[in-house]
């Protein structure tokens, strides 16, 4: 090997140098679980509970939105709903499967397969989690077998509609996961119902594909007259527009007069396009079985066996000690104590605590109109949907990339050099408003670096060219140079000056309008539409629609007057520079 080759490599190992960003969290294996048993969740409450149930059903009336009922405390599981909503990743290492698979119809049955396997873990007797305050957040990960981590990361980015989001990332097995969730609940008299409205989106980025998955509902019955029970229920699908194949699966209640053998079933469809390519059937805390309709095979799609969740991926959770001061474990620890401990009256106290300092704070940023403004998540004004602002959406690179780590909820990668980031603006996001609010504020940046260059230019001008520096035997042509070049200049900043005042009215004007968007988007049904996605008037859209339009040509008209100026200017120190050298 000669000298050069020996120097070459002794280079390339020294460049080879773990970068690492920022300090990385601690985190901890989270203790053992405990499941429910399957089959129908059912649970018997003492006289003392039914009466206080019978007092909260006074003040409520059938078709009633429950979200702002404050329920009583020996109902709540003791977690929030956004470690709830984690339940369905401990069989994230179907997923990391389904990216390795070649076949799209493969690829479907194991992202279904990934889906079905998040509802079986239930809690014991018919428990409901806390609804998350304002800001609050949650986080953890699972370890894999081959040493990738998938991450977790939840925050409440709304209260008044409760709005959860997650973003689940596993870039060195390939998909990550981003959702919206509006939670609901409706009264029914005897029964009440919690609806969980959104589309999670999963992506496979090797694949370049892209899922979209729904949740069914929960429905509680009992409440008044017989033994109280929960099943899920409800039409949902799990669909992949870049390949086309679709499935759809259906919940069932179960009916007035069925057996055991009716409680908890899914049954569904496997399509491409109209053909059905398989059909699903089976008990959804069970047993699923999937029958190809081409060959007629019938198997095993998914089972909780005792050796399945034997294979549960192993979470990890940050300790107490190293939480924030709105993270879900330890901004509910004393009334999780409590209701560990059977002691409702603790529970109740401390759970009307954080509802009081909450509502301060809401009376607060209302006195001073004050916006809350979420801290990990940022909406997609077109689609409604939050996406995670540090989301890395590239594809695994084993050449460089060595692991995933998270530090202060910012998920990064460890690299053995640097390497930039692809953000979720750039890849994600598809709004035209907040892509072209985003280049206005990038154009109001240069301006101002621009007119500060020219001033800083003019002030060094100023400081040499002094009355005592100049030659008395110049050319005159020199100072109407110079004079000329000066008007030049004052003429540039000025121009400069106004657009930089129509920048900034455009960014206010852009931010208003997206306030305006975001109030008709989340428009009650008593105005005319859904909480979400709610119904917009031809005239509304018509005004929107022109009002960017307005935005767009004064934008345009800017950056004309911005370029004819800059070109008067050049061509200005140009002509000057002719005359002066041909003197």
């Amino acid at each position: 090997m000669s000298a050069g080759e020996s120097d070459s490599e002794s280079d390339m190992g020294e460049g080879m140098v773990e970068v690492e960003e920022f300090p990385e969290t601690p985190y901890v294996h989270s203790p053992e679980e405990e499941f429910g048993a399957a089959g129908e969740q059912v649970e018997e409450l003492p006289e003392e509970h039914k009466s206080l149930i019978w007092f909260l059903v006074k003040q409520v009336r059938p078709g009633m939105d429950l979200s702002k009922v404050v329920l009583p405390t020996f109902i709540l599981e003791p977690r929030s709903f956004l470690d709830k909503l984690a339940d369905s990743y401990y069989h994230a290492d179907l997923l990391s499967k389904a990216v390795l698979e070649d076949d799209p119809f493969t690829r479907m049955k194991t992202v279904v397969q990934w889906y079905l396997s998040g509802f079986y873990k239930k809690p014991k007797g018919l428990k409901k989690p806390y609804n998350p305050i304002l800001g609050e957040t949650f986080r953890c990960y699972w370890q894999h077998e081959n040493g990738s981590r998938t991450f977790y990361i939840a925050e409440q980015v709304s209260h008044h509609p409760p709005i959860s989001v997650f973003y689940v990332t596993n870039r060195q097995d390939g998909f990550c996961i981003s959702c919206s969730i509006l939670a609901k609940s409706k009264f029914y008299g005897n029964s009440t119902s919690a609806i969980l409205e959104g589309v999670a989106t999963l992506t496979l980025l090797p694949r370049g594909e892209s899922y979209t998955l729904t949740v069914p509902y929960a429905h509680c019955k009992g409440i008044l007259m017989g033994t109280l029970s929960m099943e899920l229920g409800g039409k949902v699908s799990v669909e992949c527009e870049n390949t086309g194949y679709k499935t759809e699966l259906e919940f069932k209640l179960k009916p007035f007069l069925g057996g055991n053998e009716y409680i908890n079933i899914v049954t569904g469809k496997l399509k491409l396009g109209k053909e059905t390519l398989a059909s699903i059937n089976g008990h959804w805390d069970g047993e699923i079985r999937i029958k190809d309709s081409r060959t007629g095979e019938d198997s095993v799609l998914f089972n909780p066996t005792t050796e399945v969740r034997a294979q549960r991926l192993k979470r990890f959770t940050v300790p107490m000690e190293s939480q924030g001061t709105n993270e879900s474990e330890r901004l509910w620890q004393h009334v999780a104590a409590a209701i560990r401990r059977d002691d409702q009256v603790g529970a109740t106290e401390e759970k009307t605590a954080l509802e009081e300092a909450q509502r301060i704070s809401a009376k607060e940023r209302k006195a001073t109109c004050t916006e809350w403004i979420p801290g990990l998540f940022q909406q997609d004004l077109v689609t409604g949907q939050y996406h995670y602002k540090y989301a890395d959406l590239r594809p695994w690179d084993p050449r460089n990339d060595l692991r995933q780590y998270e530090s202060n909820y910012r998920i990064q990668t460890k690299t053995r050099h640097q390497a930039p980031m692809v953000r979720t603006a750039s890849v994600v996001s598809s709004d035209p408003l907040s892509i072209l609010q985003v280049e206005s504020r990038g154009s109001l940046r240069k301006t101002r670096a621009l007119t500060a260059g020219v001033l800083k230019s003019r002030k060094i001008s100023s400081n040499t060219s002094t009355p005592d520096l100049i030659d008395p035997n110049s050319d005159s042509s020199h100072s109407n140079d110079a004079h000329d070049s000066g008007l030049s200049n004052t003429r540039v900043i000025q121009s400069l000056d106004d657009i930089n005042r129509k920048l900034e009215e455009h960014s206010k004007k852009l931010s208003k309008l997206q306030l305006d968007m975001d109030k008709i988007y989340w428009a009650p049904k008593n105005q005319g539409g859904s909480a979400l996605g709610g119904f917009v008037s031809p005239t509304t859209l018509r005004g929107i629609a022109f009002g960017v339009l307005a935005l767009l040509l004064q934008i345009f008209i800017a950056w004309y007057l911005t370029k004819r100026s800059l070109a008067a200017a050049a061509g200005s120190g140009s002509g000057g520079a002719g005359s002066t050298g041909s003197q």
